[in-house]
């Protein structure tokens, strides 16, 4: 696998009408700069919006992928993203004049056509892999989906799809090395439908740019000469229809035996690029589909997320340490003697966080609570749990360091055993939801995984230097 990241050399177009929307567009690939990562423009929409590649900016799964911010959509991304991933292409401007990329032959053979036209250009940056260092499941019970990525030094996909449909059967496929088997094995693999799904597919809006020569149509079904004219109208295709008999709707020829589980495997390669980053890991599918490849992307994305917050802020790696206290200072702006966290242990981004605060008897809260016989306040407690809270919110802000997180509310507050000096209390907080500058959080301290105190808490994000109202 390359080591530095890659651009194009030149801009290069294609035009054509989108497989879903028919609608006619060109498309155009061009340079980018370092650390730019994977973007679509809108060149026709006003003030050329753009659209980063990753999964935070999917808005539809709807027999492809959608992007979209606001009223800018691109539709259908995925072979496109595919054929970027698959030429090890880091850094790339994709501009269209219209709402979805030309399909081509349904396959992603044309822009790996036009981006090798392009040339390719070596950039002086390091590739930001992301490694897969632990095993990431994605299990979906009710379609039997599962979705596993592996540790491994190198990129390798392997896909098995089981329709339980006699007209296609179980099949399977794997790629072992992008730069060998990608352009050739898995890229000409076409985009496929089954023929009794043609008119529900035409009911939804979608297909409108669909025929037998962009798609590959499985006959998994019996079909009158009337109801084959009546698909050939659905469509808007002048081929005469037949059912063939090798299975594929006017006995089209397969590319590859195993075509359909191929091109499976090359939207699993595409959906899996917005991630963000390339990665570094072994990746296992069982029927795998749109819905599902997002879902999966959008794990590691966090993944990915959280492996730069720690780091760009942890700077000495330490074993069982995600944060330790100079990287806190480094987060928050809290300092002594009201820092209330030694180290965070546990991250989840948006998820979940464990703070840990060693408690000494040389607290200076201790002299007056109580001389004689020192307990921590309740009230400090709930606000080493807001000090961790703070941390759990860190990648909702990404302009993190120009903001203040003040607490809005504070419910349900227990307090169910004193802390005192020599204790270590763990600060536990999950949190329950968010919108837009506004956090709801529960959580709940421990010592010796007993319960010593829980509250529930609201938090709203402010500028640094906004004004404070009294």
């Amino acid at each position: 696998m390359l080591e530095l990241q890659r651009t194009i050399s030149k801009p290069v177009s294609i035009s054509g009408i989108g497989l879903h929307t028919g609608t006619e567009c060109t498309m155009t690939f061009k340079p980018a700069p370092e650390n730019y990562g994977i973007r679509f423009i809108r060149v026709d929409l006003n003030g050329k919006p753009e659209i980063p590649a990753n999964a935070d900016n999917v808005v539809d799964i709807s027999r492809g992928t959608t992007l979209g911010i606001g009223e800018a959509k691109v539709h259908t991304v995925e072979h496109v993203l595919a054929a970027i991933v698959g030429l090890q292409i880091d850094n790339i401007i994709i501009e269209l004049d219209g709402i979805e990329p030309p399909i081509g032959d349904g396959s992603a053979v044309p822009y790996v056509e036009a981006l090798k036209e392009a040339e390719f250009t070596q950039q002086n940056e390091p590739k930001d892999y992301l490694v897969i260092d632990e095993t990431v499941i994605y299990h979906e019970e009710a379609n039997q989906i599962d979705i596993v990525a592996l540790p491994l030094d190198s990129y390798r996909v392997t896909v098995m799809v089981d329709y339980q449909n006699p007209a296609l059967g179980s099949q399977h496929t794997g790629l072992f090395d992008l730069e060998k088997e990608f352009a050739s094995e898995f890229a000409p693999a076409r985009t496929f439908c089954f023929l009794s799904e043609i008119e529900e597919l035409a009911s939804q809006g979608l297909i409108k740019g669909g025929d037998i020569n962009n798609a590959v149509v499985i006959v998994d079904k019996k079909a009158t000469e009337a109801e084959l004219k009546n698909i050939q109208k659905t469509l808007g295709v002048k081929e005469t229809l037949t059912i063939g008999d090798n299975g594929i709707l006017n006995n089209k020829d397969l590319r590859f035996r195993n075509e359909p589980v191929r091109h499976k495997l090359l939207d699993l390669v595409g959906d899996l690029a917005l991630i963000g980053a390339p990665i570094k890991a072994q990746i296992l599918a069982a029927r795998p589909g749109h819905r599902a490849n997002v879902e999966f992307a959008k794990q590691i994305r966090k993944l990915y997320q959280q492996k730069k917050l720690v780091k760009k802020y942890q700077t000495v790696k330490k074993e069982g340490v995600v944060f330790d206290i100079n990287a806190i200072q480094r987060i928050l702006p809290h300092r002594y003697p009201f820092l209330m966290i030694d180290k965070i242990i546990e991250l989840e981004l948006d998820k979940r966080v464990v703070g840990v605060k060693s408690v000494t008897v040389n607290e200076p809260f201790f002299q007056g609570h109580f001389p004689g016989q020192p307990i921590m306040p309740g009230v400090l407690i709930i606000e080493a749990m807001a000090q961790t809270s703070g941390i759990l919110i860190l990648n909702s802000l990404p302009d993190f360091k120009e903001k203040l997180v003040y607490f809005m509310q504070i419910n349900n507050a227990k307090f169910r055993k004193p802390v005192v000096p020599g204790d270590q209390l763990f600060l536990e907080i999950v949190l329950v939801s968010k919108k837009t500058k506004i956090f709801l959080m529960k959580g709940k301290a421990m010592v010796n995984d007993k319960v010593v105190a829980e509250a529930d808490f609201m938090a709203g994000v402010v500028d640094r230097d906004a004004p404070v109202e009294s």
